[in-house]
């Protein structure tokens, strides 16, 4: 199986994503002559071979107008969601990168609405509005699609902790809208300050990411790394390894927990539901509990996809 693993020990930016892919291609001029054939409004790509910790990566830029935007932080471009999407939808790319560029708009646009409790179509992007930023998410859906892996693993990602300062004020990291999209995502915050994940990165890797964990079993090919641009403590990189993973035998989780308010008569019925709900086994054990209260133990025996 065709794997990506895409590993964020310094969190996650659109240009960072974009630049570790590129590292993986064969020829990554391909991606460039693309990407420019596009036709996104106003914005040209360059890139460096440059090095982060003594480690050689590619650094990405997005030019607007001329000038480079940043990408750690809120802007004030204004852009409502119809326009980033009729931007995507008229550029010269393959309808399912569209698609999934379209989606991870959907995914911002969805957490916007939430910060700031408006619906989606009155939501107008900030940083992510950007031009730059809609040059990231296409670039990495494009790049993606020449990849074309069969599954895609990340590692937790890392938001760093402590203040932004945006367009709104000063704001907590990870920022609000950051915040959103990353839930239900494998996230920690580390011991360096900043801000280290952007609602662009993490909306690239909640769209394309089938699942969250360490390094895979797997064959590497290649890897990539792309280089963000402050200088932090920890290298500020994020890494994509590229390879072949065999299927792993599914594993089984036991789940465990201690009941002492519930008579055995009521509780007896809960091991029929969970087999019925799709458990493996399921077991009752009496124990003693805090000030010799009796009480039972219920385990769950089930598949880790369940």
């Amino acid at each position: 199986m065709r794997t990506l693993y895409l590993q964020c020990n310094a969190g996650a930016s659109g240009d960072m994503i974009v630049g570790s892919l590129m590292s993986l291609l064969e020829d990554p001029d391909v991606f460039k002559f693309r990407i420019a054939k596009a036709g996104i409004p106003r914005v040209e790509m360059s890139t460096e071979t440059s090095q982060m910790s003594g480690i050689s990566g590619i650094r990405v830029h997005f030019s607007v107008d001329g000038e480079v935007e940043g990408h750690h932080g809120c802007h004030h471009h204004h852009h409502a969601v119809s326009d980033v999407l009729g931007i995507i939808r008229g550029l010269d790319l393959p309808d399912n990168v569209k698609e999934d560029a379209c989606a991870i708009y959907g995914i911002i646009a969805g957490a916007e609405s939430k910060v700031h409790g408006k619906p989606v179509d009155m939501v107008h992007f900030h940083e992510v509005g950007a031009m730059d930023a809609v040059a990231d998410v296409v670039s990495a859906c494009l790049l993606i699609d020449m990849l074309s892996p069969d599954t895609i693993v990340c590692s937790p990602i890392r938001t760093g902790y402590g203040q932004v300062e945006c367009a709104h004020g000063i704001l907590p990291v990870p920022a609000p809208a950051t915040a959103i999209i990353l839930t239900g995502m494998l996230v920690y915050a580390g011991n360096e300050e900043g801000e280290f994940c952007t609602p662009t990165g993490a909306a690239i890797i909640k769209h394309f990411a089938d699942r969250f964990g360490q390094l895979p079993s797997m064959t590497v090919d290649r890897v990539g790394y792309g280089l963000g641009t402050r200088k932090l403590e920890t290298a500020n990189m994020l890494r994509a390894f590229i390879g072949e993973s065999s299927e792993a035998p599914e594993t089984v989780r036991e789940i465990v927990c201690s009941i002492d308010d519930m008579s055995p008569e009521d509780l007896a019925e809960v091991i029929p539901l969970l087999l019925k709900e799709g458990a493996r086994d399921a077991y009752i054990l009496p124990c003693l509990m805090k000030k010799g209260r009796p009480g039972f133990e219920l385990t769950c025996l089930c598949w880790d996809s369940d």
